[in-house]
């Protein structure tokens, strides 16, 4: 074996595989993509047209939702919809301290105070059981993350939610096309959010999000808040606000993209975060592919898991009542910073997520958090690194990874 795995690095010595490849992704698509943006440019509808009317009803028939509301990107969208909920000033939201930034930051951007409860080792989610010991009378609600493509168990993080009368907003960023027994994930909440950040299994070309929900009311006031709390949607969001009884009929005499004079009357303090049309025509693209490449991404996934058996490297675990979607390929290891230069040396894009817990960033230093608190998130954040993944990753090239890393287990046995 050590004799094949030194030709195989002689012979791909010059390879370079990324982390993720955008590139062989529209090698594929390249040419619909092209053609969605020429249809956007001979409308001259840019932004709040067709394209966007049609993603957001295509979207939110594929997770299986009433409502789905684009924003600007998936940070907007968790920050909309938590002032759509109503947190702010005073409230606490639990969450995890193993996700990115973004997840805390949206808590902390609408004045609420970010509560961090440990994680499961083995799922890198937030452990159920520690949640109510968290929950106090400025508790609002509940943001479990769906990290790395993996479901929550979020029948137990609803149980708990319902008991006390808490909001549940399901952070799905990384995980578009994920299953919880069966279910899509964004269903079970009373709201959720979306990344379509270009690294994303559904990726723009750019940035770009979207709420999803069941319900009416918190549909109207995300529609209200992401263009200026302004229009139609303004006035039926603070209709609803103020319960006051009106039917608000909409003004379909006017271009919305053009120029609409509604715009110009205010009735709640909202955002300038709109979905671009461009964008939205190359995500109904990529819609039609996403069932394709999470399935390929789940073959990927299990290509590693069986090629890298009795290795000294854990692989990412799966929960029976989940349907991962690999968003990143997680493997856990003691020697992590030794694999992960042993693997660029041999031309392996690897990644770090995330290197430092929420809970000891710099910025959330006035939580009065130590080393210590949340220890399993600690652990997997000296521990874990991504590998390749991606839908067009070829077989050649995943062999090649996991030789290089059974390379690195013999050379240092």
């Amino acid at each position: 074996m050590t004799i094949d795995f030194k030709r195989k690095v002689h012979e791909m010595s010059n390879q370079q595989i990324p982390l993720i490849d955008l590139i062989a992704q529209n090698q594929v698509i390249g040419d619909q993509l092209i053609e969605a943006s020429k249809r956007v440019i001979l409308s001259a509808q840019y932004i709040m047209g067709n394209e966007v009317k049609a993603f957001e009803s295509e979207f939110g028939a594929y997770v299986g939702v009433e409502h789905a509301i684009s924003v600007a990107n998936g940070t907007d969208a968790l920050v909309i919809a938590l002032k759509a909920l109503g947190v702010g000033e005073g409230d606490e939201v639990i969450t995890t301290p193993f996700t990115f930034f973004a997840t805390a930051e949206s808590i902390s951007f609408v004045g609420a105070k970010p509560v961090f409860v440990d994680v499961e080792k083995d799922s890198f989610n937030m452990d159920p059981q520690k949640i109510e010991a968290a929950i106090t009378p400025k508790t609002k609600a509940i943001m479990p993350v769906h990290l790395f493509g993996l479901a929550c168990d979020m029948d137990a993080i609803m149980g708990i939610a319902r008991a006390h009368g808490l909001f549940v907003i399901e952070d799905a960023c990384q995980a578009v096309g994920g299953l919880y027994k069966g279910k899509k994930l964004g269903t079970m909440g009373d709201v959720a959010c979306f990344s379509f950040f270009p690294t994303k299994n559904l990726g723009a070309a750019g940035d770009g999000g979207m709420i999803v929900t069941n319900r009416d009311e918190i549909a109207t006031v995300c529609r209200a808040l992401r263009t200026h709390g302004s229009g139609e949607n303004g006035k039926k969001a603070y209709n609803y606000l103020h319960q006051i009884e009106e039917v608000v009929e909409a003004d379909l005499s006017t271009d919305n993209t053009v120029y609409n004079p509604l715009k110009y009357y205010n009735y709640l303090v909202g955002h300038n975060s709109r979905l671009d049309e461009i964008q939205a025509a190359m995500l109904r693209v990529k819609l039609t592919y996403l069932d394709q490449w999470n399935t390929k991404r789940r073959e990927i996934a299990e290509g590693y898991t069986q090629g890298l058996k009795e290795i000294d490297v854990i692989t990412p675990f799966e929960n029976a009542f989940a349907s991962h979607v690999y968003h990143m390929y997680i493997l856990q290891s003691e020697a992590k910073d030794a694999l992960i230069e042993h693997l660029k040396l041999n031309g392996i894009a690897t990644g770090v997520y995330y290197p430092i817990p929420l809970h000891l960033q710099k910025v959330y230093g006035g939580l009065g958090h130590a080393i210590g608190d949340f220890p399993n998130a600690e652990y997997l954040s000296k521990r874990t690194f991504a590998i390749p993944m991606y839908p067009e990753l070829t077989q050649e090239q995943q062999q090649y990874v996991i030789d290089t890393i059974k390379g690195f287990g013999e050379t240092n046995e």
